[in-house]
């Protein structure tokens, strides 16, 4: 088998066999477009993808990727269920409107909303009860609060909402009038439906051109199957088949 791939190989090229000899142009760098589609549906501003190995590209260097437009592919060499929750992790990095909120109740104990705050990476949780929303508490809601104490104590009742379908413009006004961090979006039952972050409306200014899906959230490929790219980019769904 080796002897007859080798007596077949075909002509190959690496880096150092090709050699771009500098000449004048006439075209400005300030019209040059090097956006490029990876797949019969994903495009990105920069067609740079990093490499699904397990010493290359995991949530973190998928974040930084798709930040500045291109992507990176979070490699298999893992449980499928660590793989989804990379993925996971990329896609609640930056979005407009959370969907997924993590949430607590009021009669959580203290101890318990820091170490979820903790390890979940977050400043704030709202507070549900019933499926309704009835309080939010932030880390800084939690400073010098003795033990024994529970959510329900120093949660912030007066919760400033706004409807589900609020449009972006209008929750940055109502964010800015009111001095707060997060927003967070309710039916009209008062069930929780939604959340908005005034830092996730600032990183997504600050990184125009980042690589996002129709959600708004960051794009990440998940290596699925060897030498299949359409598989292999998979951004719709967080852990899709």
């Amino acid at each position: 088998m080796y002897r007859e791939k080798f007596t077949k190989i075909t002509e190959g090229f690496t880096f150092d066999d090709v050699l771009l000899l500098p000449m004048r142009t006439s075209v400005e760098p300030k019209n040059v477009v090097v956006s490029s589609r990876i797949s019969r549906h994903i495009s990105v501003k920069v067609p740079i993808i990093s490499s699904p190995m397990d010493t290359v590209t995991e949530d973190a260097m998928a974040i930084a990727m798709a930040r500045y437009g291109a992507i990176g592919v979070i490699h298999r060499n893992q449980p499928r269920e660590k793989e989804v929750e990379m993925i996971k992790r990329v896609k609640r990095e930056e979005t407009i409107i959370i969907r997924d909120v993590y949430t607590i109740s009021p009669e959580t104990p203290i101890e318990v909303a820091k170490t979820l705050m903790a390890t979940r990476n977050i400043a704030g949780l709202p507070v549900v009860k019933d499926d309704k929303l009835v309080g939010i508490v932030t880390k800084r809601d939690l400073e010098f609060v003795k033990k024994g104490s529970s959510v329900s104590d120093v949660m912030v009742k007066d919760v400033i909402t706004a409807p589900e379908n609020v449009d972006i413009e209008e929750a940055i006004e109502i964010l800015h009038k009111n001095r707060i961090e997060k927003l967070p979006l309710v039916d009209r039952s008062g069930r929780l439906a939604g959340l908005i972050t005034a830092k996730d409306i600032i990183t997504r200014q600050k990184f125009p051109d980042a690589s996002r899906d129709s959600e708004g959230q960051l794009m990440v490929g998940a290596a699925v199957g060897p030498f299949d790219i359409d598989r292999a980019i998979e951004v719709e769904k967080a852990g899709a088949d």
